[in-house]
């Protein structure tokens, strides 16, 4: 029932007490879905080492550099270069010295998911350190 009914069992009587067990259910599902929910947006994102400093790192010695154009054409140390010749250059240099830096530049007219497929493919060269390039003003 949903509610209690006063004592002597007659019908008619004003019910003194409130079920909470739909409030409970209702929390519960909502508790579930917001596990759920949460567990797949961790699992979508790139994880980064980012350096840890109070100011500026300056600029690293030597760094490859990994342009993407506006139309999304890539360019590997100011050369013209395609995806596979990027990710077996990345390679080389990872397997040269794994404290190797990256810095990814892009057109600020670039697509948000070029960028990303590059930091991605940064990834999957064994790369652990690697910048985006920005303009100060």
């Amino acid at each position: 029932m949903a509610g209690t009914m006063p004592s002597g069992g007659r019908r008619g009587g004003m019910i003194s007490g409130i079920n909470v067990t739909p409030l409970v259910d209702v929390v519960l599902v909502l508790l579930i879905i917001l596990m759920v929910s949460s567990t797949y947006i961790v699992a979508q994102t790139l994880k980064v080492q980012l350096p840890k400093s109070k100011s500026s790192d300056g600029q690293a010695e030597k760094p490859t550099t990994i342009v993407v154009k506006k139309d999304g054409a890539l360019m590997l140390d100011e050369k013209a270069a395609t995806e596979t010749e990027v990710v077996q250059k990345l390679k080389s240099v990872m397997a040269a010295d794994p404290e190797s830096n990256i810095v990814v530049s892009a057109d600020k007219e670039t697509q948000h998911g070029a960028v990303v497929h590059i930091m991605d493919i940064c990834k999957e060269a064994g790369v652990t350190k690697f910048a985006i390039n920005v303009q100060t003003d």
